[in-house]
């Protein structure tokens, strides 16, 4: 899967999954974009990257803010002609309850992880059609199963997967657009260096899996190369979900 010369662009990019995927495919020849609303974290993504010889652009940006985003853009015109590959990851997430959570955290959850996507997707059409191109939306098991109290983020990642057959729809045969579905992926050591810090895994956290392992952040890299590539030409509006069998397996308590 060689990816030299092409040009890619991670929401997210700054820290972890996005952060393994903007590394993954530098290393495969690609000039990757990285977005981040964290500067910190999307600084030093950028930094590593250029360290390896390899070739970035951070740009800051809030997926919230219609605005930002179409700051993001100027910024990619004027130096791009065009995006082979857009990885829609960014994702935030909130606390409290049904009952408790003000509306404005539901609101900031739906801009960031559905609004921005549609958003960005719609944004870099442009760059992309003449070409053709690939988008993959970054979803998660949340988006097929809950635990109490996600409703903000289990409802964005369920409208995002629904997003991403409607778009593969709409932007075939030039574009393809597949969704990647992680399950519980360890990005401990994936976060920015003054966060970073090692997390103990029981042997049943790994029990859990089918596979006996909790998820790494280069599980999901790897799908993404896998879908972006030639190979993979025949998949569009999919949703891999990539979990380890644990949304399969059966628990008793």
């Amino acid at each position: 899967m060689n990816y030299k010369n092409k040009v890619i662009l991670v929401t997210g990019g700054g820290q972890g999954i996005g952060a393994c995927i903007a590394k993954s495919y530098a290393q495969k020849g690609a000039f990757v974009i990285i977005c981040d609303v964290d500067e910190e974290a999307g600084k030093e993504t950028e930094a590593y990257i250029l360290d390896q010889n390899q070739s970035c652009l951070f740009i800051h940006v809030d997926l919230s803010k219609p605005k930002s985003i179409e700051k993001m853009m100027e910024t990619i015109s004027n130096r791009f002609e065009r995006i082979d590959i857009l990885i829609n990851n960014a994702a935030i997430s909130c606390g409290g309850t049904l009952c408790s959570r003000p509306i404005e955290e539901w609101n900031h959850v739906i801009a960031v992880n559905l609004t921005g996507p549609y958003l960005v997707t719609k944004s870099i059409i442009p760059f992309m059609y003449n070409e053709g191109g690939n988008i993959i939306n970054i979803i998660s098991t949340r988006a097929l199963m809950s635990e109490p109290h996600t409703e903000p983020y289990s409802a964005s990642k369920g409208g995002l997967l629904a997003l991403t057959h409607s778009l593969a729809a709409s932007l075939g045969p030039k574009i393809r657009v597949n969704a990647i579905s992680p399950g519980w992926i360890d990005v401990s050591q994936w976060k920015k260096q003054k966060d970073r810090k090692f997390i103990h895994l029981s042997e049943n956290d790994h029990a859990q899996h089918l596979v006996g392992r909790v998820g790494v952040p280069e599980d999901i890299a790897h799908a993404c190369l896998f879908l972006t590539s030639e190979e993979a030409s025949f998949i569009t509006g999919t949703n891999l979900i990539i979990d380890g069998g644990m949304t399969i397996k059966m628990i008793y308590e």
